[in-house]
């Protein structure tokens, strides 16, 4: 019996010698391996911080001890660690646990996550809760990657503890990635921390002195502190930005040495207020492909363990391509003919498609680090100054700039082109990462245009329409995964900006869609034409400004209408039609279909589409039900 299969809490796991855990962290590792090769996950970033998660559990009373994991997809190990180990075969599907920390789920999962760079501020706020509650003994670790440093929200949270003085350790895991290579001055800084050889000779000694002189009081605390504050600033030619904001900072250390990190979490526990514990790690660690190329192991699919090749489904039929895809090669096409077309995305190129303009225009596109805000505002700086930003961010991250959307782009009326990628339910990632919410969020502001294409000619044009589009801002959103077009790659027209379109004529019932459920409609109809029940099609494409000529057109033809939408409900497509029957006195039967009010677990989309009930036949079941009624 291995030492993993005597682990089920950390209790468990506090048994153990601190040799043995470099035995019990291989293991882990091999049992992150084992079931993401088949189940497929988040893969390199689990391995990157698998010492990591072995040394904090050992070292804190979890979950006492409050640990926070920034973003969550550096988390399987913590998951197994804490009594998941049996049902980890369950993550990311239907009724499974949750790819990412969840407070549902678990005791230990102390903050729910799933977006960047939120952990410093929640950690904070946890730490001052235990500071308020005499709780001194209680300590509160958050572990943020050095890509998700790059966020706003963490400086913030950083630039605040370091004045409350409370209880706060920051793990920072630096592995050089996000999902993609980092980028930024950030990175750069803590490149060069970790590269001086000067510094690195040192801060041992420095770290020797600092734990006998700990133990002789505060006074002597003090001055070793302004000795190795100074022998930092020295050394780097430049001061620690850490200490300089009131952190005390430890490190660089190897991230995989389970041993080392296990002796200085203890040292560190024994040392108040707020510190910073800089670890070097590899993304991908222990297996050779995640290794080599980290951004694409970073959720790599269903592969082979011990080949590393990656198991394909596929059968040689032509597929349709994905809509990132159309999304990165039309965009190339365009900046091809418009010199003033730049691409700008939030750490996302190669999930947005935009590397594909990156390596051709390096010079016109801009990764901005895991930013929203920034990418958003720079974009509407872009847009002053006559160029045509087409900024590419999730729909699910585009939440994280609202405010940007509204005072810096939309009042302003700046023509930035928003192209927001996973538009609707995106599957195993679950809840934080749906997007539900912007057809509704962005169809609120004025001066906003708000579309979403049924396949991929309708998304290329509306592409070619948005550069000329100079009245205000400009949002196409699409969904995850594959169009329903082999041959795409057509000649792109303008498309009259707020115009819908009937797709299909039909009697007694209107069905009324926007975006790629249009599909799931057809397909619906298809399976209602044999039942002799032939409603009508309506697909409006813009839900801002919504096609008044067409919906007069549904209203009076029909008083049966249904409503299609991969977004929430409240407040979107089946919200603006009953908005405009009650603005018009219309008298219909509205029934709406989409993401219901309530946020929406994680499984495969198709899945969820018949949870929510949007899926063809969940649409072809509305239809019946319509049509029974007299």
């Amino acid at each position: 019996m291995g030492l993993l299969d005597q682990i089920e809490y950390p209790d468990d796991l506090k048994k153990l010698d601190k040799p043995q855990l470099i035995q019990l962290a291989d293991e882990l590792r091999e049992f992150i391996i084992d079931e993401v090769s088949a189940n497929p996950g988040h893969f390199g970033a689990s391995l990157g911080a698998v010492e990591l998660t072995v040394a904090l559990h050992y070292v804190y009373n979890t979950p006492y001890d409050r640990l926070i994991w920034d973003v969550g997809h550096q988390a399987y190990g913590h998951k197994i660690l804490t009594g998941r180990k049996n049902r980890f075969h369950t993550n990311r599907k239907l009724g499974g646990i949750s790819g990412f920390p969840n407070r549902s789920e678990s005791e230990y999962d102390a903050f729910g996550v799933g977006h960047s760079s939120t952990s410093i501020s929640a950690a904070l706020g946890m730490a001052v809760s235990a500071q308020l509650r005499n709780e001194d003994d209680r300590h509160v670790i958050a572990v943020i990657g050095d890509g998700a440093l790059t966020g706003g929200m963490a400086m913030e949270g950083l630039n605040n503890a370091g004045v409350q003085n409370a209880n706060i350790l920051v793990v920072v895991n630096d592995n050089d990635m996000a999902i993609d290579p980092n980028v930024g001055a950030f990175k750069e800084y803590l490149t060069d921390i970790a590269t001086s050889r000067p510094y690195n000779k040192l801060k041992d000694e420095v770290w020797n002195m600092l734990g006998k002189f700990n133990r002789l009081g505060p006074t002597a605390q003090r001055l070793i502190q302004k000795v190795d504050n100074s022998i930092k600033s020295l050394l780097m030619k430049q001061s620690n930005f850490f200490e300089a904001i009131n952190f005390r900072y430890f490190g660089p250390i190897d991230g995989h040495d389970v041993v080392h990190l296990v002796n200085v979490m203890n040292d560190l526990k024994d040392i108040p207020g707020p510190k910073v514990l800089h670890c070097i790690t590899k993304k991908g660690k222990g297996f050779k492909q995640a290794e080599l190329n980290a951004a694409e192991w970073h959720a790599p699919g269903k592969f082979d363990k011990n080949t590393g090749l990656k198991i394909k489904d596929d059968d040689g039929v032509p597929k349709p391509p994905k809509y990132q895809d159309v999304f990165g090669h039309t965009l190339l096409e365009l900046a091809r003919e418009n010199e003033d077309i730049v691409g700008i995305t939030p750490a996302m190129p190669a999930g947005s498609s935009l590397h594909i303009m990156m390596k051709e225009m390096p010079n016109r596109c801009f990764d901005v680090g895991i930013a929203e805000q920034h990418a958003v505002t720079f974009s509407a700086g872009l847009a002053a100054e006559q160029k045509t930003p087409f900024c590419n961010i999730y729909s699910t991250f585009m939440q994280r700039a609202y405010d940007q959307i509204v005072h810096d782009v939309a009042l302003q009326k700046l023509p930035v082109v928003f192209c927001l990628d996973r538009g609707g339910l995106v599957g195993e990632d679950g809840a934080t990462h749906h997007g539900a919410f912007d057809l509704a969020y962005l169809r609120s502001v004025p001066n906003m245009v708000v579309s979403a294409p049924m396949n991929e000619t309708e998304l290329r044009n509306l592409m070619f329409t948005a550069q000329n589009y100079k009245e205000g801002p400009f949002s196409i959103r699409y969904p995850r995964g594959r169009g329903v077009q082999v041959d795409w790659q057509q000649p792109m027209e303008a498309l009259p900006v707020g115009k819908g379109r009937k797709v299909s004529d039909g009697k007694d019932i209107a069905v009324v869609s926007i975006g790629h459920p249009g599909n799931f409609v057809q397909q619906a109809l298809v399976r209602l034409k044999t039942e002799q029940i032939t409603p009508a099609h309506f697909d409006m494409r813009f839900l801002r400004p919504i096609d008044y000529d067409l919906l007069e057109e549904v209203f009076q033809g029909y008083k049966k209408i249904i409503t299609v939408e991969d977004g929430t409900i409240v407040g979107g497509l089946g919200g603006a039609l009953l908005e405009y029957a009650a603005d018009h006195g219309h008298n219909a039967q509205i029934v709406r279909l989409g993401i219901p009010d309530k946020f929406i677990e994680h499984g495969k989309p198709d899945e969820l589409y018949r949870i929510c009930g949007f899926d063809p036949e969940g649409i072809a079941d509305a239809v019946r039900d319509c049509a029974e009624i007299t």
